[in-house]
C-alpha cells in the first residue's frame, strides 16, 4: 500500500514493513514475520518491481517480529541486512525476547496472536549475518537511511530517518496501537526492555526535520514530533 510517493507499507497495523523505493531500487525498513514473503512479493509485483531490486534491509531493532524474511533475502538473495551493534545478537536469536508488560486486553492480545501464528511468526529464522551499523551513520542504500540511536526498547534499537519521504521509521521505540491493548495514538510500546530509557532516548527524534512518525505497529503519525512525544510521555 503506498503511504506516499516512494513510501509503501507491507502487512497491517498489527505488524508491518515498509519499502523506500527510488530510481536506484529499494530499502526495506524491517522485515516484518515469515508469512511476509508472499506479500512482499505481491507489493513488488504492483509496483513493477522485483526482488533484485531491494538494495539492502535495515532493521529497527532485532525482535522476531521486525526480522521474518530478513534471512531469507540474505541467503537466497546476497541482500544486506543492516542491525545495530547493540542489537546484533538478538538478531540472530542468541538474546530472548522481552517480557510482555503493561496492561493487556484479551481481545487485542488474541488479534495480535493470531495474526503472528497466521503469518508463521512462530517459525522465524534468525539471522546468520549481519551488516552492523551505528548511531548518526547514513547508510549506502536508496534513500539514504540516517541511523539515530534510541535505546530502551532494546539496546540497539534505532529510528531511521530518509529525508526523501519526510519520515522517521521508529520501530518499536513507540507504537500508534498497542498490539496488547488495542489502545491507539502516539504512546509506549510495550515489550520493552528499559521503559525508562526508552522515554529518555525520545529526545533524539525532536531533532529531526520529518513531518511522518511510522511505528512498526500501528498507523503512520502525521502531526508534529513535539506532539507526539508530549502525548506519549503524559
Amino acid at each position: 500500500m503506498q503511504l506516499v510517493p516512494g513510501l509503501r507499507r507491507v502487512g497491517n497495523d498489527i505488524v508491518a514493513f515498509h519499502l523506500i523505493e527510488t530510481t536506484d531500487g529499494i530499502t526495506m525498513i524491517d522485515a516484518g514475520l515469515p508469512g511476509h514473503w508472499s506479500d512482499l512479493r505481491a507489493e513488488l509485483a504492483h509496483m513493477g518491481r522485483d526482488i533484485t531490486d531491494i538494495r539492502g534491509v535495515v532493521l529497527t531493532h532485532g525482535d522476531s517480529d521486525h526480522i521474518g524474511i530478513a534471512e531469507r533475502l540474505r541467503r537466497d538473495h546476497g541482500i544486506p541486512v543492516y542491525v545495530h551493534a547493540a542489537d546484533a545478537a538478538r538478531a540472530r536469536g542468541e538474546v530472548t525476547s522481552h517480557p510482555a508488560g503493561g496492561p493487556k486486553r484479551l481481545g487485542a492480545m488474541l488479534g495480535f496472536a493470531t495474526y503472528a501464528l497466521r503469518k508463521g511468526g512462530a517459525k522465524t529464522t534468525h539471522l546468520t549475518a549481519v551488516m552492523e551499523m551505528h548511531d548518526g551513520e547514513t547508510l549506502p542504500l536508496p534513500g539514504s537511511p540516517q541511523i539515530v540511536g534510541l535505546p530502551g526498547h532494546s539496546p540497539g534499537s534505532v529510528a531511521v530517518f530518509v529525508p526523501l519521504v519526510d519520515t522517521v521509521f521508529v520501530g518499536d521505540a513507540l507504537t500508534t496501537r498497542n498490539v496488547l491493548t488495542g489502545v491507539t495514538g502516539p504512546q509506549p510500546a510495550p515489550f520493552t526492555d528499559d521503559p525508562a530509557e526508552a522515554l529518555r532516548s525520545l529526545d533524539a527524534l525532536s531533532a529531526l526535520d520529518a513531518h511522518r512518525v511510522v511505528p512498526g505497529h500501528g498507523p503512520a503519525w502525521s502531526g508534529s514530533i513535539p506532539d507526539a512525544i508530549r502525548q506519549i510521555r503524559a
